[in-house]
């Protein structure tokens, strides 16, 4: 945790004072390389330290910190307009002290010596693949959140875009409507996730819920795309919270259930985190290509991103182990 903080603030400082677009790109690649690193160790402490029945309300309380983390994003931008160097290191330093605070209380789990097996270069690059014919349930659920997330990554990425060609906002009033959509979407999602994580727990399901979170989540991405006025598009991020609030508490316990191997349930989650990871680099690749198609339709864009969502829901049906 403490190495990935390190590393991800160092390439997030690299990003905001170089000056050069392919300097940009560099920081930005090292920041996701060490920030990912550090989710993935913090994500492994849920089937270290939770016991079964209550990861779907911890999931629930996870599930929470990313929407409060982007509003709290969003507000340090409007906050610090002006200086660049503080905007970009603020949420660093905000968060680091927590991440150091949690590093330094956590009762961490550690083999003994005789335990650790011997370094192997092809082991270690074995970590990077699980197979998916020997462990099918994990293979679809890293689907299911691969395509839930690409949706959310196109709406994430395009709102900006959204609002002024499809919305007609004014320039001006952008960073402010960004806000007001982020916060609405946020505090659905912190209700949502706790809700529905407690829920998971009680009724012993998680399937159920991932499905229904995926399709509210898609119809949400339709209510974007056919909407003509800036409170049609908060409706959207609305019903997109509830959706997404849902998903994301329920899933990781899902997943977390469904491990190849508890054993190496870091390896194991490092691989999945790549479904939650990847889909934010793709999207900004190929929506260009469905505006394109689209005719520049930023309808066309948010209705793809309501059937990835759809998609990503329907593939976790095969799932088996867990009801």
């Amino acid at each position: 945790m403490i190495i990935g903080l390190a590393g991800g603030s160092a390439g997030v400082l690299i990003a905001a004072v170089t000056p050069t677009v392919a300097v940009v790109l560099v920081g930005w690649c090292i920041a996701q390389l060490f920030l990912n690193a550090l989710l993935a160790a913090l994500v492994a402490v849920l089937p270290d330290q939770v016991p079964t029945a209550q990861r779907g309300m911890v999931s629930g309380v996870l599930g929470g910190c990313l929407p409060i983390a982007s509003v709290s994003g969003t507000f340090l931008v409007q906050l610090f307009t002006g200086n660049q160097l503080v905007i970009f290191l603020a949420p660093c330093v905000i968060g680091g002290f927590f991440v150091v605070l949690f590093a330094l209380t956590l009762n961490d789990r550690r083999l003994a010596k005789a335990d650790r097996p011997a370094f192997s270069l092809r082991e270690f690059a074995g970590t990077f693949y699980v197979n998916p014919r020997k462990s099918p349930d994990f293979a679809w659920a890293f689907a299911s959140r691969f395509m839930l997330v690409l949706a959310y990554a196109f709406l994430s990425t395009y709102q900006a875009y959204y609002l002024l060609d499809k919305i007609g906002s004014v320039e001006a009033d952008v960073p402010q409507q960004v806000f007001l959509g982020t916060l609405t979407q946020a505090g659905v999602i912190v209700a949502a996730s706790l809700i529905g994580g407690r829920l998971s727990d009680r009724t012993g399901r998680r399937k159920i819920f991932v499905l229904t979170a995926s399709i509210v989540y898609g119809l949400a991405m339709f209510v974007i795309a056919i909407a003509s006025t800036f409170n049609g598009f908060l409706v959207g991020m609305a019903i997109a919270g509830l959706g997404f609030g849902v998903y994301m508490a329920v899933d990781l316990a899902l997943v977390v259930d469904v491990l190849p191997d508890k054993d190496n349930a870091a390896k194991d989650l490092g691989v999945f985190n790549i479904a939650a990871a990847l889909p934010s680099s793709i999207a900004p690749a190929i929506a260009p290509a469905i505006l394109a198609i689209g005719h520049g339709s930023y309808s066309v864009l948010y209705a793809v991103a309501g059937t990835c969502a759809i998609i990503g829901g329907a593939a976790i049906l095969p799932v088996k182990r867990v009801r």
